[in-house]
Parts: C-alpha cells; structure tokens; sequence
C-alpha cells in the first residue's frame, strides 16, 4: 500500500465471531471505527482536539461492504484515505486487508461533519484544523480513488 496512507493493525477477537463462525458484520463497523479514531489522531482531531478546541467529528452516514470472511485471530491491516472535504465536513475511505492479502475483505465510505461540542451544531474547520485536513488531502488526491467509492446503495434493476 501507499506510505501516504493512514494504517490501523488490529486482530479479529473472539467475541467478534458470530454463529457462522466468521466476524460478525457489527465488529466490522467497530474495527473501521478504530481506524478512524486513529485517522483522526493523525489528523490532530480525535480526543485531545475535542478537549482543547469544544469540537468534534460527528459521523453522518457510512456505506460498508463486506467482501471476504475473516476470522477469530485473523490478523487485519486497514487503511483510510481521505477523499474530499469541505468547510465543515469531509469524506474518507477505509480497506479491511487480512494481514497476508492485497485484496479487500471489506471497505467502509464514510462522511463525517466538524461539530461545535457547546453549542452542539456543525460549524466551519478552524483554519489551522483546514490546513493540516488540507496537507493530507492534497497527497490523498494523488493516488486512484478506490474501488466502491462514492457507490450509492441500492439494488441493481433487473437483479
């Protein structure tokens, strides 16, 4: 994968398995959200943000794909590009890897809104919040937008 990339490593726990014996499809959203609290920290907006600025990310809508099975200890590798942003919101993009593949075994679309935490509304990115978002984004832009983005879910006619 590309060094521009934000990399979370984490392993598939045992209490993450469902009766099919596979990583049931809700711990796969919370393994993404681990990726992104550390998108975010790399960012600077996570948790320390949060208390020295009153301000937080909201997520707004999320689209998750589940492509391959993975299992109890399964070692995975997920990566998060940054794909678009504006004053007050910005779109990412995360890929589930097993630690061995290069192929996806899920993928996670996420869109996400900078939150004023007094007055508990959306409000514009402070401009040092923008340029450090911005740095990133204009190394994220160089490389291809992924597989799935921007897909709009709904059914296939004639499926």
């Amino acid at each position: 994968m590309n060094a521009f990339l934000t990399e979370t490593r984490l392993c598939v726990e045992p209490e993450w398995v469902d009766y099919n014996g596979h990583m049931n499809l809700a711990f796969y959203v919370l393994a993404f959200d681990k990726a992104t609290d550390h998108f975010y920290d790399q960012l600077d907006i996570g948790l320390t943000y949060r208390e020295r600025m009153q301000s937080s990310m909201f997520t707004l809508g999320i689209n998750v794909d589940y492509l391959r099975e993975v299992f109890a200890g399964d070692m995975l590798r997920i990566t998060t590009q940054l794909l678009a942003c504006d004053v007050k919101r910005m779109r990412y993009f995360h890929r589930m890897f097993s630690a061995a593949g290069d192929e996806p075994v899920a993928t996670n679309e996420c869109l996400a809104v900078h939150v004023d935490m007094e007055a508990r509304r959306s409000a514009p990115f402070p401009a040092a919040t923008r340029a450090r978002i911005d740095a990133m984004l204009e190394a994220h832009l160089r490389l291809p937008v992924p597989a799935g983005a921007g897909r709009v879910l709904g059914e296939k006619r004639g499926a």
